[in-house]
């Protein structure tokens, strides 16, 4: 049900950063505080932005959004040790005060909880959808080259193999992504996947500075296999044209399709290759090439990872 501008959140509902500061009344977040990723936040910034504007200019904004403040601006105006820490907004700790008036790049406990919390951060099942036994977290964009990215704070962004190419090219023994500092460039290749004899390149799915890697993955890339979305991710990355990258990927529905889409083509191969037996009951096996190297690694490499 809804109410004016935005919906009414049930109770046991994750309230909205945006509700907490006290910017709206009621608003459920759903996608477990992925605010880059929330249109709804989006909408938010951009007329508290409007509004800051005119008051600038030193005229009055009108309509139903002339009261919205960013809700960095609403916090400020309580007691400095009423002003929640964001990470205790999104429930990840106990209440903790905001030391530096949410300037989180100035923050070393913002830095210590994403270096040390963040890190190995699960995605809650409720999140993940099943499409036709693939998994995918909502929230989650995707490139066609089967790398998802998750945006966090500002413009860094995670990265990892999708569920889909783990199950296809089967475990792996390790993944390798360029050295921290270093650049990648979108469409273009930059990690590295290998099993026994056989190894492959996968795509960027954009641009930006490698900051940080996942070390264990350089001698146990099946944990990609086994958590592709939460201790599997390969690396994370300053996204210096964020918003433009975002328009070549994936996102929702249309990532929904693409995944339904890719299943369908593995089981026509599998078909065509070994019959219609070869299909575990409409869901895909967790290791179709182990299963199947008739297929051939780099044909499934090449029509799947594009590369």
């Amino acid at each position: 049900m809804e109410t004016g501008l935005f919906p009414v959140a049930d109770k046991d509902e994750s309230p909205c950063i945006w509700e907490q500061a006290g910017v709206v009344k009621r608003r459920a977040c759903r996608i477990n505080y992925e605010c880059p990723a929330c249109r709804f936040d989006r909408a938010l910034r951009r007329a508290a932005r409007e509004n800051r504007t005119l008051r600038e200019q030193g005229k009055l904004s009108s309509g139903k959004r002339a009261g919205i403040v960013s809700w960095k601006e609403k916090l400020r105006e309580r007691p400095s040790w009423k002003r929640p820490c964001l990470h205790s907004m999104k429930g990840r700790i106990p209440f903790r005060a905001c030391t530096h008036d949410y300037l989180c790049g100035n923050c070393d406990f913002d830095q210590y909880f994403n270096d040390q919390f963040t890190v190995f951060a699960v995605v809650r099942q409720i999140d993940v959808q099943d499409i036709k036994g693939i998994k995918f977290p909502q929230g989650y964009y995707l490139h066609p080259g089967h790398c998802w990215v998750k945006l966090e704070e500002g413009s860094d962004v995670r990265i990892g193999l999708d569920d889909f190419a783990s199950r296809v090219l089967g475990p792996m023994d390790h993944i390798l992504s360029p050295l921290m500092g270093k650049e990648l460039n979108a469409n273009q290749t930059a990690f590295s996947i290998g099993r026994g004899v056989h190894s492959a390149r996968v795509l960027a799915p954009l641009g930006g500075v490698v900051t940080d890697i996942n070390p264990r993955l350089v001698t146990d890339g099946r944990l990609a296999n086994v958590d592709p979305y939460a201790e599997g991710w390969i690396a994370r990355v300053h996204a210096e044209n964020l918003r433009h990258d975002l328009r070549g990927l994936m996102f929702g529905e249309e990532a929904s399709r693409f995944i339904d889409g890719e299943v369908e083509r593995i089981h026509e191969l599998i078909e065509a290759t070994a019959g219609p037996l070869a299909a575990d009951g409409g869901h895909l096996a967790h290791d179709i090439f182990g299963s199947l190297p008739e297929l051939g690694w780099e044909n499934l490499v090449r029509d799947f990872l594009r590369t």
